[in-house]
C-alpha cells in the first residue's frame, strides 16, 4: 500500500526522468527511523556539504524529532545556512533543476526542505577583453549570477541596495536579477522595468541578455542599442550609484544598463582613470573618432565626384587614379570585406588571429592596390573609419553606426549633396524619436541641457560631478 511519501518520490522520479538521465540523482535514505529521499543534479552540489549533513542525519535518534519533526530538522538537526521549504512538487522539481537540493522526510509529507549546497561550473573573473583599461581592477563579471552580485556588492556596501529575483522562461526558469540603490533609483521606473520582465512569455533565453532585450526594447528592426552592456563591476557600480537599474541574467557575463543614451556607449572607464584633462582629451578623440567613422566616407566620395565642392587649398582631396571599379563599388567591396575579415577572426584559433589580421590587411590590401582594384585613397580613408569604428566603447554601437556610414554612402552616391544632407537629417530625426525606457535617446542634447552636455562632451572632474543626471529622476539628486 502507497503512502503519501512513496507517491510524493513517485511523482518526482516521473516528473525529474530518473533513470532516464544519467545525471538526476535520487537516493532513498532511512535516517532516525524514518524513510527519507535526496533529489539532486550532479554537478551542481557540493559533495562535501551534502556528505556533512548525511553525517548528522545518521547520528539522530527516532526520539529527537519528535513532537515536530519539521521544526526540529529545520531548526536544529540541519546546520546549514541556505535552508529554506516548499509545499508544492512542481516548484521543488524547478528548484532542483536550477541546482539546489530537495530532502523529502516520511512523515512531513506536506513540506519538502531545500537544501541550498549548490556550485556552478565557472570561470575565475577576469579583465573583460572589450573594456580594457590602463589603471584599473582587473576582475570582471562571470557566467554565474550569484558570482556577479557579489562583486557589485563588493564595491556597493550600501544599505540601500536591492537585488530582486525573478524567473523567466516556462521550460528554462532562467534567474534574473533587478539590481538598483531603493534610496536613489526611480521606484517608479523600477517598477515599469519588473513588470515588462514578468511579461516576457517564451519557452527560454538561450542568448540570454539580448533575448531580453528583444523583449525589452521595443522596435526589432533599430539597430541601436538602447540598453547598455558592461562586464566591469566598477563600471555597475557608478551607474547604480547614478540612478540607474542593473539588470543580471544568469548565463552572461553581460550586464544590462537601463536607461542608457546614445552618449552613454561613448563612455568608457579608461577615461575616469586618467586624470580630468586626459579623461577629457581622451573622449574628445573618442568623439572625433567616431563620428569620422560615420561621415568620413560619405563626404570622401561627396568631394571625389564633385571636387567643385573643395575649396582651392583642399584639392588634393580626391583620388589620383580612379582603379578599374567605379569609388562606390570600391567602398562597398571593402566594407563587406572588412566584416569578412572581422568574422574570420572570430572563428579563427587566439593563436592565427592576429597573423590573419595582419595578412589580410597587409598583403590582401597591397595586392588590390597594385592589381588597379582599389586606389590608396580608398584604402586609406576606409582604414581611418574602421579605426573609428573600433574606438566605439560600445560594441553595438558601432555595429549600428557601421549601417549607418553604408546608408550614408549609398545616399550620397544616388544623390549628390542632397542625399547627404538628407540622409543625416533622417539619422538625426531618428535618433530623436528614439526612447530608452521613457528616456530621450540623445538627452541633454535634444532635449537640451546644457549642464549635463558640458558633463556628457567633457570629463568633469569628480569633486564637481556632484549631482545625478537629472533624466534618471533620482530620489536623492545629490551625489
Amino acid at each position: 500500500m502507497f503512502t503519501k511519501f512513496d507517491k510524493n518520490i513517485a511523482y518526482m522520479k516521473e516528473r525529474m526522468g530518473v533513470g532516464k538521465s544519467f545525471d538526476i540523482i535520487h537516493l532513498d535514505l532511512e535516517y532516525a527511523g524514518r524513510s527519507m529521499a535526496l533529489f539532486m543534479v550532479d554537478g551542481f552540489v557540493k559533495d562535501d556539504i551534502l556528505h556533512y549533513l548525511m553525517k548528522f542525519l545518521s547520528e539522530l535518534q527516532p526520539e529527537q524529532l519528535e513532537p515536530r519533526p519539521f521544526e526540529q530538522l529545520l531548526k536544529t538537526y540541519l546546520p546549514y545556512v541556505e535552508l529554506d521549504y516548499v509545499d508544492d512538487l512542481n516548484e521543488a522539481t524547478d528548484i532542483v533543476l536550477s541546482g539546489p537540493t530537495a530532502l523529502f522526510v516520511e512523515g512531513i509529507n506536506d513540506k519538502i526542505i531545500i537544501i541550498d549546497a549548490r556550485t556552478y561550473p565557472v570561470r575565475g573573473p577576469q579583465e573583460p577583453d572589450v573594456e580594457r583599461v590602463v589603471r584599473g581592477s582587473r576582475d570582471g563579471f562571470v557566467e554565474t549570477i550569484i558570482f556577479n552580485t557579489a562583486l557589485t556588492r563588493r564595491r556597493v556596501r550600501d544599505r540601500s541596495l536591492r537585488m530582486e529575483y525573478l524567473q523567466i522562461g516556462r521550460r528554462s526558469k532562467t534567474d534574473i536579477c533587478i539590481c538598483y540603490l531603493e534610496d536613489i533609483a526611480d521606484m517608479d521606473r523600477v517598477k515599469e522595468l519588473r513588470h515588462h520582465l514578468q511579461l516576457i512569455d517564451t519557452d527560454a533565453l538561450p542568448m540570454a541578455e539580448k533575448t531580453v532585450e528583444e523583449f525589452l526594447s521595443g522596435r526589432h528592426w533599430n539597430p541601436y542599442p538602447t540598453i547598455r552592456y558592461t562586464e566591469r563591476p566598477d563600471t555597475a557600480a557608478a551607474h547604480l550609484y547614478e540612478g540607474h537599474i542593473i539588470l543580471m541574467i544568469d548565463g552572461s557575463p553581460s550586464v544590462m544598463i537601463t536607461p542608457a543614451t546614445f552618449w552613454h556607449h561613448l563612455q568608457h572607464a579608461e577615461e575616469y582613470r586618467q586624470k580630468p584633462a586626459v579623461g577629457a582629451y581622451l573622449r574628445f578623440v573618442r568623439f572625433f573618432a567616431v563620428f569620422a567613422s560615420l561621415f568620413l566616407l560619405p563626404l570622401y566620395y561627396l568631394f571625389s565626384v564633385e571636387p567643385s565642392l573643395l575649396p582651392g587649398k583642399l584639392d588634393f582631396i580626391g583620388p589620383t587614379e580612379i582603379g578599374v571599379l567605379p569609388i562606390i563599388v570600391q567602398f562597398l567591396i571593402a566594407e563587406i570585406g572588412i566584416d569578412t575579415l572581422r568574422l574570420a577572426a572570430i572563428h579563427t584559433p587566439s593563436s592565427l588571429a592576429t597573423a590573419l589580421g595582419l595578412v589580410a590587411a597587409i598583403l590582401i590590401g597591397q595586392v588590390a592596390i597594385e592589381v588597379g582594384l582599389f586606389s590608396n585613397e580608398v584604402v586609406l580613408y576606409l582604414a581611418v573609419a574602421v579605426i573609428g569604428t573600433y574606438c566605439t566603447p560600445s560594441y553595438e554601437l558601432s555595429l549600428a553606426n557601421r549601417l549607418t556610414r553604408l546608408t550614408l554612402l549609398l545616399l550620397t552616391a544616388l544623390f549628390g549633396v542632397g542625399g547627404l544632407v538628407i540622409g543625416t537629417t533622417i539619422w538625426i530625426l531618428y535618433l530623436a524619436r528614439m526612447k530608452s525606457f521613457n528616456t530621450a535617446y540623445l538627452w541633454p542634447f535634444l532635449p537640451f541641457d546644457l549642464k549635463a552636455l558640458r558633463d556628457v562632451m567633457l570629463r568633469s572632474p569628480v569633486p564637481l560631478n556632484n549631482e545625478r543626471p537629472t533624466f534618471l529622476h533620482p530620489q536623492d539628486p545629490d551625489r
